[in-house]
């Protein structure tokens, strides 16, 4: 081999053995240790020896479909992971990856594709605002990175049911200590009002912004700006304007 080669290797070699940590060591690995996202609330449990920990709000797909859901696994750990596609280097500040990468091996992929990660953009985190990974704030994901090995379970899913609910379905015991999400949970049919928070405030959000009520972002989170707007439109429409989508509003709009 031509000297120029190996020592490209060698260099190679070292760089990758900087940014990955660990190696995949199987579910024993993860010593009691699992993580839930819910995409519905966009918050991440951490469950510790049948514990519920802590909870995080997080920022997933800009469509339902794009952050898969199931049980996966951590297979890979990365500080500073580059950013290959816009050629921008760990440890940049116009990184959107963050600080910290957790991979997954979701949809047959092995831990480069869709990750947990920190994020250069607070503003978008607990927002439908990626194209499929999992975005938490830098200095909460390095917490996270140091808790969990690689072989730890994660589970993505959309649901209005509480985390302790959700581990107990996947056949998880929990004990004690209340995760409830921490934000109402709002679906088809519902009354849609400030605090509720997502796909069906996403609709909404949508909706609105196309006939000229600005919400100033759809981020899934019915805030002040999205009930600003919806009071507009109710006047505009000779409707109570209270701020509240219920049956008649949601009428009007002809959304569900």
């Amino acid at each position: 081999m031509p000297k120029k080669w190996l020592v490209f290797f060698v260099f190679a070699f070292f760089m990758l053995s900087s940014f990955f940590v660990g190696a995949p060591k199987g579910s024993a690995a993860s010593g009691g240790k699992f993580i839930i996202i819910n995409k519905t609330t966009n918050r991440l449990a951490y469950f510790e020896n049948g514990q519920f920990k802590k909870q995080f709000k997080v920022g997933t797909g800009r469509q339902k479909s794009y952050t898969p859901e199931g049980r996966f696994k951590i297979v890979v750990k990365i500080k500073n992971r580059p950013y290959y596609k816009g050629h921008i280097p760990g440890g940049d500040p116009r990184n959107p990856l963050g600080n910290r990468w957790l991979g997954l091996n979701a949809r047959g992929t092995w831990g480069t594709t869709y990750g947990i990660h920190g994020n250069n953009n607070p503003s978008s985190i607990g927002g439908y605002v990626s194209s499929g990974c999992v975005r938490m704030y830098d200095n909460e994901v390095e917490w996270l990175f140091n808790q969990v090995p690689t072989g730890t379970t994660v589970i993505i899913t959309s649901s209005g049911k509480s985390f302790n609910a959700i581990a107990a379905a996947y056949g998880y015991k929990v004990n004690g200590g209340s995760s409830a999400p921490s934000v109402p949970v709002s679906s088809s049919g519902e009354v849609l009002k400030k605090g509720s928070r997502g796909p069906a405030v996403q609709e909404l959000q949508r909706k609105l912004t196309s006939l000229g009520f600005s919400t100033k972002g759809v981020d899934g989170t019915f805030g002040l700006n999205t009930e600003n707007a919806v009071r507009q439109y109710q006047k505009a429409h000779k409707l109570t304007a209270d701020g509240i989508v219920g049956p008649a509003t949601k009428k009007a709009l002809g959304i569900k």
